[in-house]
C-alpha cells in the first residue's frame, strides 16, 4: 500500500507550495463597454423582435385610427387697452415684461368653462356625438346608465377641453386656438367659435364691471345726497342759534366792519388833507393870497386880473393927467374897491377851509365810534366763527365727494356701452387640408428607436436576471481563478484563426507550468483536468484537445483521458473507470490515434460502483504508472456537477481548468461547476474561455 501523502495532489505537498503568480489577481466583477455591445450582440434576437412587435403595433394603431385634423385661429392681444373714456373701470397698465405675464394668462381665460359653454351653445355642440359621449362606446353606456341634458353638456365641454389646445407663441402676444376633430370643417368651425367667445367673452366682463361699478356709485348717492343735506342743516342751524348773516360767503358783521374800515381810513385822510390847509393858511397870516387854494380859486384869478388892469390905468393916468385929475381919482377908488373885494374873498377861504376841516373831524370821530362799536360786537362771535367754519369746512367736503360721485356714476354708465378690449382674430381658421393625426412616419420613426430602446432595456434586464460569462475578468473574479487564455470559435476555419488557437493553448500550458512548483522527484505525472457546465460540452472537448495537441506539437508525450469517450454505449472498451477499479493496467486500456502522437483513454465500462477510497489508491497508481511513458495527462472531465465518478480524478489533478463560453454560458452554471469542484475537495486553479464571435 502507498504512503497516504502520496495519495493527495502534488499542489497540496508541502514541498510544493509556492507563491501564485501575477496573473492570480483578481478582477472586479464590472461590465465594461465592449461587454455591453457583446450583451446586445448575444441577444439581438429580444431587440429585433420587440423593434418588430412595436412597429407592427403602431402600423396596426395608424391604419385603424380614425384621421383627425387641427385647425388653428389667431388673436393678437395688446395689454394696453383703447383709451375710449377717462377714468377706465378697468385701467390697463403695462407690465414690465412687456405684457407677457398679462397675456400669458389669457390663455387660461380662453380656455375656461365661460368661453367654452359660450362656444358650445354658438356651434350646438352638445348635438354632435363625437363630443356628447353618445358616439362609439359613450352611446352604449348612456343605454344602460342613462344620461341627461346636463351631463351631455358636461360631456360635451368635457370632450371639448381634451381635444383644445391654447399656445402663445415666444416673444409675440399672440394666442393659438387649436382644436383637433375628425372633421377639417368642424375643427375650423369651433377655433372660430371660441375665438369669438373669447372677444365677446371679454367685453361682456368689462360692460359687467363698468354696469356693477356704475351699481355701486349710485347706490352711493343717495346717501352722500343726505350727509351734504346735513352737513348744510346744521351750517344753517347753527347760524341761526348765534345769529350770525352770511352775505357772499361772509358774516354781514364782518362786512360792515370792513366797509366801516375803509370809511374811516378816508376820513382820517381827509382830515389830515384839511388839517393841513388849515395850518398852511393860518401860518400864512396876512398874505393868504400865496396859497394853493388862492392860486386856484377862479374868483381870485379874475379880480387879480382886474387888479393889474387898474394898475396899469392908474400908471397911464398919472403919466397923462396928474393925481388930481378926475380919472386918476376914480381909478385908484376902483383899485381900493377891488382889493377889498380880494381881501373879503380870502377870508371866506380861510373860513371855509376851517369849516370843511371841522365837519371832516366830526365825521372821523363818527366812524371811529361806530368802528370800536362793531369791533365789540365782532370779538363776542368770534369764538361762534371757529365752529361755523368748522361746519361749513365739512360742508365743502361732503359736497366735492358727492360732486365725484355724481361725475363718476355718469362715466361708468356710459363705460357699459363702450368695448375697450383691444384685441382681435388676425387669423381665421381654415380647414385642414392634411390630417394632424396619426402621423404614420412620425409613429413608425418612433416606434423603431422606441423599439430599439424598449429592447436594449430588455436585453440588460434579462442580462441581470441571469447574467452570462462576459469577460475574463469576471470569469476570474467569480471562481477566484486565473484565465488563461482566450480561444477563438470553432467556426471559424481559417488559417489565422488555427494558429491564434494553438497560440493562446501554447500560452496557457506554459502559465501552468510556471504556476507550479514540483519537487524533481515526485512521482506522479502532471496533469490537467478541463470541466466544464453541461451545454459547454462541445467546447470542453475542444480546449481539452487543444491543449493536449499543443503539448504535443512541443515534443511533450501526451496522455488523453475522455471521461465522455463511449459513454451510453452497449459495450464499450474498457477504459479509465475499469483503471480506477484496479481492473485493468493503464497500458491495457491507452491507444494511439491514427496519425496522432497523444495517447487516447475512453470512458470504459460502469460496471460497478468503485469506493472512493480505493478509487483514490488506483487513480494515485495510474498518475505514477503514466509518469513512465508520458510527460503530461490531459482529462476532458465532463459535467462535473453530473457525474461523482470523477472525483478520483478530481482530486489526484494539478490543475482543474473550467471552460466557458463568452457572452452565452450563464454565471449560474459556472457557480454550479465551480461548486462541484468544491465539493470535491478542491478549487478550480484556472480557466478557458471559448469566443464565438472572435
Amino acid at each position: 500500500m502507498q504512503s497516504p501523502l502520496l495519495m493527495v495532489p502534488q499542489q497540496n505537498a508541502p514541498e510544493a507550495i509556492a507563491p501564485a503568480p501575477t496573473y492570480y489577481a483578481h478582477a472586479p466583477a464590472t461590465v465594461e463597454l465592449g461587454d455591453l455591445g457583446r450583451i446586445l450582440l448575444r441577444r439581438r434576437k429580444l431587440i429585433f423582435a420587440t423593434v418588430a412587435l412595436l412597429t407592427i403595433a403602431t402600423l396596426i394603431y395608424a391604419f385603424l385610427t380614425p384621421a383627425l385634423y387641427s385647425s388653428t385661429a389667431q388673436i393678437i392681444i395688446d395689454p394696453q387697452d383703447l383709451q375710449v373714456v377717462t377714468n377706465d373701470v378697468n385701467p390697463s397698465r403695462i407690465s414690465p415684461d412687456g405684457g407677457i405675464t398679462q397675456v400669458e394668462s389669457q390663455v387660461s381665460v380662453a380656455q375656461s368653462n365661460g368661453v367654452l359653454l359660450r362656444a358650445i351653445k354658438a356651434t350646438n355642440l352638445t348635438e354632435n356625438p363625437d363630443f356628447n359621449g353618445q358616439g362609439g362606446l359613450g352611446r352604449w353606456l348612456g343605454m344602460f346608465f342613462g344620461s341627461s341634458d346636463g351631463d351631455r353638456t358636461a360631456e360635451t365641454l368635457d370632450a371639448l377641453r381634451r381635444r383644445l389646445a391654447v399656445k402663445r407663441d415666444d416673444k409675440v402676444l399672440v394666442l393659438n386656438i387649436i382644436i383637433t376633430a375628425k372633421s377639417a370643417d368642424l375643427a375650423a368651425e369651433l377655433a372660430n367659435a371660441i375665438a369669438q367667445a373669447y372677444l365677446d367673452d371679454q367685453a361682456e366682463a368689462r360692460s359687467k364691471a363698468a354696469a356693477d361699478a356704475s351699481d355701486a356709485i349710485s347706490a352711493r348717492l343717495d346717501d352722500q345726497r343726505k350727509r351734504v343735506e346735513q352737513a348744510a342743516n346744521a351750517v344753517e342751524t347753527y347760524k341761526a342759534e348765534h345769529n350770525m348773516v352770511m352775505a357772499a360767503g361772509n358774516l354781514v358783521s364782518d362786512r360792515e366792519l370792513t366797509d366801516l374800515n375803509t370809511q374811516l381810513t378816508a376820513a382820517q385822510t381827509r382830515t389830515a388833507q384839511l388839517k393841513a390847509q388849515v395850518d398852511q393858511l393860518r401860518r400864512q397870516g396876512g398874505a393868504p393870497d400865496a396859497t394853493s387854494e388862492a392860486m386856484r380859486s377862479p374868483v381870485i384869478a379874475s379880480l387879480r386880473a382886474q387888479e393889474a388892469t387898474l394898475v396899469d390905468q392908474i400908471a397911464q393916468f398919472g403919466t397923462e393927467f396928474g393925481p388930481r385929475h378926475p380919472s386918476m381919482i376914480s381909478a385908484q377908488q376902483q383899485l381900493s374897491d377891488l382889493r377889498k373885494l380880494i381881501s373879503r374873498e380870502l377870508g371866506r377861504l380861510v373860513t371855509a377851509a376851517e369849516t370843511d376841516y371841522e365837519r371832516a373831524l366830526a365825521n372821523q370821530k363818527a366812524l371811529e365810534a361806530k368802528v370800536a362799536s362793531l369791533k365789540g360786537k365782532s370779538l363776542d362771535t368770534d369764538q361762534a366763527s371757529v365752529r361755523l367754519r368748522e361746519l361749513q369746512r365739512d360742508l365743502d367736503a361732503v359736497r366735492t365727494v358727492y360732486a365725484n360721485y355724481l361725475q363718476r356714476a355718469q362715466e361708468t354708465r356710459e363705460q357699459t356701452n363702450v368695448n375697450s378690449t383691444n384685441a382681435r382674430i388676425i387669423s381665421q381658421a381654415m380647414p385642414a387640408l392634411k390630417k394632424s393625426w396619426p402621423p404614420k412616419g412620425l409613429l413608425v420613426f418612433g416606434a423603431i428607436f422606441g423599439g430599439l430602446a424598449l429592447g436594449v432595456g430588455m436585453a440588460l434586464i434579462a442580462e441581470y436576471l441571469s447574467p452570462t460569462v462576459l469577460s475574463a475578468n469576471q470569469m476570474q473574479s467569480a471562481i477566484e481563478a486565473p484565465v488563461l487564455g482566450v480561444l477563438p470559435g470553432k467556426a471559424r476555419r481559417r488559417s489565422g484563426a488555427a494558429q491564434k488557437t494553438d497560440a493562446v493553448a501554447g500560452l496557457a500550458l506554459q502559465r501552468i507550468a510556471a504556476a507550479t512548483r514540483r519537487p524533481p522527484d515526485w512521482p506522479l505525472v502532471p496533469s490537467i483536468l478541463v470541466a466544464s457546465p453541461p451545454e459547454d460540452k462541445a467546447q470542453r472537448s475542444r480546449v481539452a484537445w487543444q491543449l493536449a495537441n499543443a503539448a504535443a506539437a512541443r515534443g511533450r508525450r501526451v496522455l488523453f483521458i475522455d471521461i465522455n469517450a463511449g459513454k451510453g454505449q452497449k459495450d464499450p472498451q474498457p477504459g479509465v473507470l475499469d483503471v480506477l477499479r484496479g481492473e485493468y493496467p493503464l497500458d491495457a486500456v491507452s491507444r494511439y490515434a491514427a496519425g496522432s502522437s497523444v495517447a487516447l483513454i475512453g470512458r470504459g465500462r460502469p460496471t460497478a460502483v468503485f469506493q472512493e477510497a480505493q478509487a483514490l489508491y488506483f487513480a494515485h497508481r495510474m498518475l505514477a504508472e503514466a509518469n513512465h511513458s508520458f510527460e503530461l495527462v490531459v482529462v476532458d472531465g465532463g459535467a462535473l456537477a453530473d457525474d461523482l465518478n470523477v472525483l478520483p480524478l478530481v482530486a489526484m489533478a494539478d490543475e482543474i481548468l473550467l471552460v466557458a463560453r463568452l457572452n452565452a454560458t450563464p454565471m449560474r452554471d459556472v457557480a454550479s461547476t465551480s461548486e462541484a469542484v468544491s465539493v470535491m475537495g478542491r478549487l478550480p486553479t484556472g480557466a478557458m474561455l471559448v469566443d464565438e464571435a472572435a
